[in-house]
């Protein structure tokens, strides 16, 4: 595929992030054909012209189709890229195994951790379709801003050069940089462990801590990514990149972040349900806290920030607990 081929992309999961990188295949010239399984919002959309549940005022190029139904996502397809929830993963991949053409790879941009493993998501990918390729899109990239057409970059990540050529190609645009790596592990890690040290500077922020806490927080945060990435696989300098500290700077200290909204509603005294609901919709951070509670147990890696926002919802202590646990920890070097 060259930069003036035009593709059909089957786009699955039409919330914020999956409308903004439709909104961005059109515009680079591709078709799109956005897949939901929710035949309400499905024609909400149709009907209105934009998606106004989850990226209201982007009216919907006519290159941009709207279907509740995979077969026809999926008839015309070059390509496939998937932007569901995490929960959602391993149910559409396996779904996907059972329609694709043998030889189609597929990708996806969702942000998480299998909850019930705790596996990375190209873990459970390799498992369900087999040995077609596969790539993930990942980094510091609000679906806001996207839509908007302000400029961004991304990492695409694959254990084949080819394949991660052809996602960015498809995605990177005037206004929007796709780079290209193999690690695929420390581009995944980076993108599910950021989330939940959101929910911790959100707390902090909420506490009133300031902006001291703030940066202390982000960077003893960047230092337990690097520990459990690296012990699955991953490579350190990929942390230092834009699927790093990239994504991690941009989540914890924007309020576009709905992970750093749920650790200001938490440190409000809001419940997580509560939280939620204002949000309206999937906040990645609470269910990869407990992924990353059991990977980092099974690999005897200390991760105490992770595990503090773990006990808040998952052990019912309170923000003011867990940070007080976090302060009292014993003095340690740095590094090392």
């Amino acid at each position: 595929m060259n930069g003036s081929t035009k593709a059909t992309v089957a786009l699955l999961g039409p919330g914020s992030w999956g409308t903004a990188l439709a909104l961005q295949l059109c515009r680079n010239g591709h078709r799109v054909r956005l897949w939901g399984h929710e035949t309400a919002q499905i024609e909400a959309i149709r009907r209105d012209g934009e998606n106004r549940q989850f990226l209201p005022g982007f009216p919907l190029p006519p290159d941009l189709i709207p279907t509740d139904s995979l077969d026809e996502a999926l008839s015309d397809a070059t390509d496939c890229l998937v932007v569901v929830p995490s929960l959602a993963f391993e149910s559409v991949a396996s779904t996907l195994a059972e329609r694709l053409p043998q030889d189609m790879g597929v990708a996806w941009a969702t942000k998480g951790l299998d909850s019930r493993s705790g596996q990375l998501l190209h873990t459970i990918a390799r498992a369900c379709l087999g040995d077609r390729p596969v790539a993930v899109a990942s980094g510091p990239s609000f679906a806001l801003e996207v839509a908007r057409g302000l400029p961004t970059a991304i990492t695409v990540a694959s254990s084949s050069e080819t394949f991660a050529e052809r996602i960015a190609l498809l995605l990177h645009g005037e206004r929007f940089r796709a780079y290209t790596s193999s690690d695929m592990v420390g581009v995944e890690m980076c993108g599910a462990a950021k989330n939940v040290l959101a929910i911790a500077t959100g707390i902090a922020d909420g506490l009133g801590f300031g902006a001291n806490t703030r940066a202390a927080i982000i960077t003893r945060g960047l230092a337990e990514l690097i520990r459990v990435g690296t012990a699955l696989g991953g490579q350190t300098e990929t942390f230092m990149g834009l699927a790093g500290i990239g994504d991690l700077v941009l989540t914890c200290t924007d309020n576009q972040s709905r992970n750093r909204r749920m650790g200001l509603a938490l440190a409000s005294g809001k419940g997580i349900e509560q939280a939620k609901s204002e949000i309206g919709q999937e906040v990645e951070g609470v269910v990869t806290a407990l992924a990353i509670h059991r990977l980092s147990e099974r690999l005897g890696i200390e991760m105490p920030i992770s595990e503090q926002v773990y006990r808040v919802l998952y052990d019912g202590i309170s923000p003011e607990q867990a940070t007080k646990a976090l302060l009292e920890r014993d003095p340690k070097p740095e590094f090392g």
